[in-house]
C-alpha cells in the first residue's frame, strides 16, 4: 500500500503536470532555485525556466543514485531509469564508488525496518527524476559524474568524523549518509516559497516539500532513538558535527541544528523541560531556508562553490 508521501507526491504529479508542460516547466522553476547570492545573481536574468529545473534533475540523480544502490546494489540507469541527455536512457556520467563494485554498495541491514525505509525513499528519488524529465522532455540534461567514495570521505575529514566513511557500511553509516542529504532538500525547497506568485506552484512546492520533510525527519528520529538507545556509540554528535559542517559551508554558521536535547518551556509555564531537537529549525520553529548557492556550496563541499564534493566536474547546465 502506497504510504502517506507517496501518495501526495503522485497526486502533485498528477494535477500539476499538464500546466508544467503548458507553461514550459514553470511550475518547478521557482520551486527549485530560490534566490540567489550576489555570486550568481547576475547570471539569474538569463536562466529560462528548463536551467531551474535541469538544476533540480542533477541534485536528484544524487540522491536516486545513493538511495537505490543502498538498497538494491544496482545504479538508476541498471535499474531502468533514463541518465542521458533529452530523452536518452543511456550516455550520463559514471558514478564513483568504493572498491568491490557497486554491489558492494548494497547495505546489510541488520534491521528489515531499515532495509524498507531505504528501498521507500530509493522509489520516491526515482520518481522525482522520471517527473523532472518528462517534464524537461528534450531539454533534459544527462546525469553528471557523481562520487559517493571520496566526497564523503572528505566530509568525514571536514566535519571532524575521520579520515575515511563508508554510508553503505551499516544501518547507522546509511542512515548518517542519509542524514547529509535530506535537511538540505528541505532547506532548499522552503528557500523558494517566497518567489511563488502562481497558487498551482505553491500547491507542487508544498506537496514535494512535504516528501522531503517526512524523509528528512525519519532519519533524524531513527538516529536519535539508536543514540539513546546507545548513548556510547555517539550517533547523535556525529550527527550534529555533519550538521555544523553544512552550516559552514552555506557560509551562516548557525542555519543547522544537531540532534541532541533542548530545555524549553510551554507557553505559560515557568517550567522548562527537556526535550530533543528532531525538528531541523530556528526559534520560532520555523524550518531553515537556503539559497541556491548555499546547497551549491554543500553538495560541493565548498565554501567558495568550487565544483567537487559529491559532483566532481560540477553539475550539468547552467546552475552550477
Amino acid at each position: 500500500m502506497a504510504t502517506t508521501e507517496t501518495q501526495i507526491l503522485d497526486e502533485v504529479i498528477v494535477t500539476s503536470r499538464r500546466r508544467m508542460m503548458m507553461m514550459g516547466g514553470s511550475a518547478l522553476a521557482g520551486i527549485v532555485l530560490a534566490a540567489t547570492t550576489s555570486k550568481s545573481a547576475n547570471a539569474q536574468a538569463t536562466l529560462t525556466d528548463a536551467d531551474y529545473l535541469n538544476f533540480a534533475l542533477n541534485l536528484e540523480y544524487l540522491e536516486a543514485e545513493y538511495y537505490t544502490l543502498a538498497s538494491t546494489g544496482m545504479t538508476i540507469d541498471q535499474v531502468g531509469l533514463g541518465i542521458g541527455a533529452g530523452t536518452a536512457t543511456t550516455g550520463g556520467g559514471t558514478v564513483t564508488v568504493k572498491p568491490g563494485g557497486f554491489t558492494s554498495c548494497k547495505v546489510p541491514f541488520s534491521d528489515p525496518v531499515n532495509a524498507s525505509y531505504a528501498m521507500e525513499i530509493a522509489s520516491e528519488e526515482q520518481k522525482h527524476v522520471t517527473f523532472l524529465r518528462g517534464a524537461l522532455g528534450a531539454s533534459a540534461v544527462a546525469q553528471p559524474n557523481i562520487d559517493l567514495f571520496n566526497s564523503f570521505n572528505a566530509a568525514a575529514s571536514a566535519a571532524g568524523i575521520g579520515a575515511a566513511f563508508d554510508p553503505f557500511a551499516s544501518d547507522v553509516a546509511f542512515l548518517l549518509g542519509s542524514y547529509i542529504f535530506e535537511d538540505v532538500g528541505v532547506t532548499a525547497y522552503h528557500g523558494a516559497a517566497g518567489s511563488l506568485t502562481d497558487a498551482g506552484n505553491l500547491t507542487a512546492a508544498a506537496g514535494i516539500l512535504a516528501v522531503e520533510a517526512y524523509h528528512a525527519g525519519l532519519i533524524r528520529t531513527i538516529l536519535w532513538g539508536m543514540d539513546q538507545a546507545n548513548p556510547g556509540a555517539g550517533i547523535a554528535a556525529t550527527a550534529t558535527k555533519i550538521s555544523n559542517l553544512r552550516a559552514t559551508l552555506d557560509g551562516t554558521g548557525n542555519d543547522d541544528i544537531g540532534l541532541t536535547t533542548t530545555q524549553d518551556a510551554l507557553n505559560g509555564s515557568s517550567a522548562t523541560f527537556t526535550a530533543s531537537t528532531i525538528v531541523n529549525a530556528d526559534s520560532n520553529s520555523i524550518a531553515f531556508s537556503r539559497t541556491a548557492q548555499q546547497v551549491l556550496n554543500i553538495v560541493y563541499a565548498s565554501p567558495s562553490g568550487t565544483k567537487g564534493g559529491f559532483f566532481p566536474n560540477g553539475l550539468n547546465g547552467k546552475v552550477s
